[in-house]
């Protein structure tokens, strides 16, 4: 399938657009959210479009998952997290991605059934500084070396 260059994603694969890029291969993209739910917050992305992650084939899927758990690994020794979330979610861009978020509490992934309060108001996670972005990247960059 050949990349779409009207998806964001698609663009940062082949570096058209900037990202915090924290580890590549030539089938597999990993960089920071700009919108972190957590400082470390990465999407794994591979290069190849796919809408959505029930159209990757499984060795593709699986190959993100094993990444994700090497960087739940890095991000658990970094950050000093017991859990890292791995999910799909496909809300907002129709590529196919993973998010791996170091949890510091059990609300940083949840579902609105688990939230007491009726009436939330649910806005964009404040963007990263490009400090900040380089800085995690950086440390998960060494800890994925070890």
């Amino acid at each position: 399938m050949p990349s779409s260059h009207s998806c964001l994603f698609c663009s940062i694969a082949e570096k058209t657009i900037p990202a915090t890029i924290v580890y590549e291969t030539e089938t597999l993209v990993a960089f920071l959210d700009i919108r972190p739910i957590r400082p470390g917050h990465v999407l794994i992305i591979p290069r190849e479009h796919f809408d959505y992650f029930d159209d990757l084939p499984a060795s593709l899927a699986a190959e993100i998952m094993q990444l994700g758990q090497k960087l739940a690994k890095a991000m658990k020794a970094h950050f000093g997290v017991e859990r890292v979330a791995f999910l799909f979610t496909g809300t907002d861009i129709s590529h196919a991605h993973a998010h791996i978020v170091p949890m510091h509490t059990k609300a940083d992934i949840t579902s609105p059934a688990y939230i007491s309060e009726q009436h939330l108001t649910i806005g964009p996670a404040v963007q990263a500084s490009p400090e900040a972005l380089n800085e995690s990247a950086a440390a998960l960059r060494a800890a994925l070396q070890q």
